[in-house]
This record gives structure tokens, C-alpha cells and sequence, in this order.
């Protein structure tokens, strides 16, 4: 694995420190009147997300971690678990649902998400950005709103709620961001 400095530490970088394997969300340089500089790096844990605040100066050197990106088919569920397919190599893994999150409510059959592996353990998932899902209950238009700012509630197909213009209606497809969990605009 590269070594690199203290000070080359830059947002993104993963690296492992204290036995554990780290992102760095934000650094800053900072150059003393007096001592040695630092980078002044707020770490995130890929893991467990715990978040650290440390200062590397610029000549302590840290182990610079090369995650690998595989695609994979996401298959089905199974009880907590859910299933997916290597695109390369068509072996499966399973994976906690807790793990995905709530976001695993967008999993599709078929649908392509990319795990970021270290040594063949996965340690993040990204899902596409938008997904097509159908409205299967929407709240009726109370009178009183105006249509330019109006939002109602509405149910998706895969169980979670949304807020949708008011001229959308029950059995209507439309995109949603996975990230935001939010209307973004009419399927066509």
C-alpha cells in the first residue's frame, strides 16, 4: 500500500490510522509562527461512522487505502438479508439490510449498484441517483393551497412517503432521488 505525508492528506482520501480505515471529509493546512506545520484532517470511520478530528504533521507518514469499485445486480430479499450478484464473476453475496439502510427500499430486481470493496469486503454501496416508482396513495388537494408552492403527501409503491406537487395523482409514475428521498419529476 502507498505511504503518504501528513500534509498530502486531501478530501476523499481513505486511509488506514489507529487499526481502523478512515475518510478524510475535510482538512486544512495550518502553518504555526512557531513549531511545525500540520494538516488539520476531520476523519470519518467507513465502518462504523465514527467521526475524529486529528492533526498529521507534514512529515508523519499514513498507509493510503485504493478502494476497489465493483458492480453488482441487486437480486432479492431474503428474511434481513438481501442478495446480490457480482456482474464479473456471477457470485452472490448477501448483505445485512440494516447495512444498506433505509435506502435499501429502493433496491429494484436487476437494478446496478456499485459496492466499494477492500480486500473483497464491502464497505459502502451506491445506489442510482434517481429511480422511477409508482404513486400508489396521494392525499386529495385541501381548497385553500395555491398551486405555485402547494406539496402534498403521497405514498410510493415501495412503502415510503414523499411530498408531490399537487397535480399528482394515485397510480401516476414519477422520479425519485434515492438520496433525498424526494419528487423530482414525471416519468415519462
Amino acid at each position: 500500500m502507498p505511504k503518504i505525508n501528513g500534509n498530502q492528506i486531501a478530501p476523499g482520501n481513505v486511509i488506514e490510522h489507529d487499526g481502523g480505515l478512515w475518510v478524510a471529509v475535510k482538512t486544512n493546512a495550518v502553518k504555526p509562527g512557531k513549531g511545525g506545520a500540520f494538516n488539520q484532517v476531520e476523519l470519518k470511520n467507513l465502518i462504523d461512522g465514527r467521526k475524529l478530528n486529528e492533526r498529521f504533521r507534514a512529515d508523519a507518514t499514513v498507509e493510503a487505502i485504493d478502494l476497489e469499485l465493483k458492480d453488482f445486480s441487486f437480486l432479492y430479499a431474503q428474511g434481513e438479508s438481501l442478495v446480490f450478484m457480482d456482474l464479473e464473476s456471477y457470485e452472490q453475496i448477501e448483505l445485512a439490510s440494516d447495512w444498506v439502510g433505509e435506502r435499501a427500499a429502493f433496491l429494484q430486481d436487476g437494478m446496478k449498484v456499485t459496492l466499494q470493496m477492500h480486500e473483497a469486503r464491502p464497505i459502502s454501496i451506491k445506489l442510482p441517483t434517481h429511480v422511477i416508482l409508482e404513486i400508489v396513495e396521494a392525499d386529495p388537494v385541501v381548497r385553500a393551497q395555491t398551486a405555485t408552492s402547494s406539496y402534498k403527501p403521497a405514498k410510493l409503491e415501495n412503502g415510503l412517503r414523499v411530498l408531490v406537487p399537487t397535480f399528482i395523482e394515485a397510480g401516476e409514475r414519477i422520479v425519485v432521488d434515492t438520496n433525498d428521498v424526494a419528487y423530482i419529476r414525471r416519468a415519462e
